[in-house]
C-alpha cells in the first residue's frame, strides 16, 4: 500500500467526508467490531492486521465515543460547521439511548431481527457459545465499558412474511389484534428460521417450521405463535447472557418498531419472568447518538444525568406462562436445524 489509502468503518468514512479529509478516526465501539481490534489493550492488534493483510498505518485513530474530535467543514457538509462529538455503533448507541451505563443493564431492539446487549462492566466477558464480546462505550478518560451481544435474524421479518408471504394480514400493525383474538397459540409453534438461526444456535442450514397444526388452527393462532417465537428467541439469548455474562438481569429495556406491540411486550415479560420496560422513544439508536453528542459538548456533564433523562412508555409486569412453553419451543427449534443441508 502506497500510504495514501485510508481504511476504516462507515463512521470513519463519514467523518473524513464531513471534515474534508482532515480527520481519520473511529471510536472503540466500531473498532471492536472489525476483527482487527484487541479487546484487552484497546488498540489495533498487530497480529490480526498481519493475518488479514491490513496495513496498520491506514487504519483510523481510535477515539472515545464522545467528546469533540473536530468540526465539519461547511464547504464539504451542507454548508454547516458543527462539532463532531459523538460516535458509536448502532446497537451500542441504542444501549446509550436506554441509559444502560451500569453492569446488568440490558436492552433488546426489535427490528427486522432482534439485537440484545447486556452491559458486563469494565472487563470483557468471553463467550464460548456464540455471543459477541464488544465495547459498549469508551469514556473521555479512556475507560471502557463492555457488553455481550446476541443477534436473532428474524423478528419483524417474520411479521412481514405473514403479510407478504401468507397474506393473513394487510399491514404489520394488524398482527397484534389478530393474535389477541385467541387466548394462546393453540399448540402451534412457529420457528422463524427463514434465513437460518442466529444466536444461540448459529445454524445457517436451519429453515422455518410451523408445527402443531390441527383442523382447528386458524390464522390467528399462527399470528400468536409468531409473537411467541419472537419472545422465546429473546429468552434463549437472555438465559445465555445470564450464564456467560455473570450478571443479574432484573429488567429488560426494549425499543424498535415491534416494541410498539403491547401484546409482544407482555408475552416477553411473561416468558422472561422479569419486567419489560419500553422506551418512550422507540428509535433509541438515534437518541443514543444525540446523548453522546450532548455529553461531548457539555449539554450533560455525566452519564448519571442521562439516566434521569430516559423516559418509559410502559412497564409490563410478568404474568403467568405455561411452564412447558419454552421446552416445546426448544424442541421445535431442534427439529428445524440442519434442514437445508439435507
Amino acid at each position: 500500500v502506497s500510504g495514501r489509502v485510508a481504511i476504516g468503518t462507515i463512521d470513519s468514512y463519514l467523518i473524513a467526508r464531513m471534515t474534508r479529509g482532515f480527520q481519520h478516526v473511529t471510536d472503540a465501539t466500531n473498532a471492536s467490531r472489525t476483527m482487527l481490534y484487541n479487546l484487552n489493550t484497546g488498540t489495533w492488534d498487530r497480529w490480526l492486521c498481519e493475518l488479514f493483510g491490513v496495513p496498520m498505518g491506514a487504519l483510523p485513530e481510535i477515539v472515545s465515543s464522545y467528546g469533540v474530535i473536530g468540526n465539519s467543514d461547511a464547504a464539504s457538509f451542507l454548508g454547516v460547521t458543527a462539532p463532531i462529538a459523538g460516535i458509536a455503533g448502532d446497537q451500542q448507541a441504542a444501549l446509550v439511548g436506554q441509559a444502560g451505563f451500569t453492569p446488568g443493564a440490558t436492552k433488546c431492539t426489535y427490528g427486522t431481527g432482534s439485537f440484545l446487549l447486556v452491559h458486563t462492566g469494565d472487563k470483557p466477558a468471553a463467550s464460548t457459545r456464540g455471543l459477541l464480546t464488544t465495547v459498549a462505550l469508551q469514556h473521555l478518560d479512556g475507560r471502557r465499558d463492555f457488553a455481550l451481544e446476541g443477534s436473532v435474524f428474524v423478528t419483524g421479518a417474520a411479521v412481514q412474511w405473514l403479510r407478504d408471504g401468507l397474506g393473513i394480514i394487510n399491514s404489520a400493525a394488524e398482527v397484534e389484534a389478530l393474535a389477541r383474538s385467541v387466548p394462546d397459540a393453540g399448540g402451534v409453534v412457529f420457528v422463524p428460521a427463514l434465513t437460518g438461526l442466529g444466536a444461540p444456535d448459529w445454524d445457517p442450514s436451519a429453515r422455518g417450521l410451523i408445527i402443531g397444526i390441527t383442523r382447528a388452527t386458524t390464522k390467528a393462532h399462527i399470528a400468536r405463535a409468531t409473537l411467541d417465537a419472537i419472545a422465546y428467541e429473546v429468552v434463549d439469548l437472555v438465559e445465555l447472557m445470564r450464564a456467560e455474562g455473570g450478571v443479574d438481569l432484573r429488567v429488560l429495556a426494549v425499543d424498535g418498531g415491534a416494541a410498539a406491540n403491547d401484546l409482544l411486550c407482555q408475552i416477553q415479560a411473561n416468558t422472561l419472568g422479569i419486567p419489560v420496560d419500553r422506551s418512550a422513544q422507540l428509535q433509541t439508536t438515534g437518541l443514543g447518538a444525540a446523548f453522546l453528542a450532548g455529553l461531548g459538548t457539555g449539554v450533560w456533564d455525566s452519564t448519571d444525568e442521562l439516566i434521569n433523562t430516559r423516559r418509559s412508555s410502559g412497564i409490563f409486569e410478568p404474568g403467568e406462562v405455561s411452564p412447558e412453553g419454552h421446552a416445546r419451543w426448544r424442541d421445535a427449534v431442534q427439529r428445524s436445524t440442519n434442514w437445508a443441508s439435507n
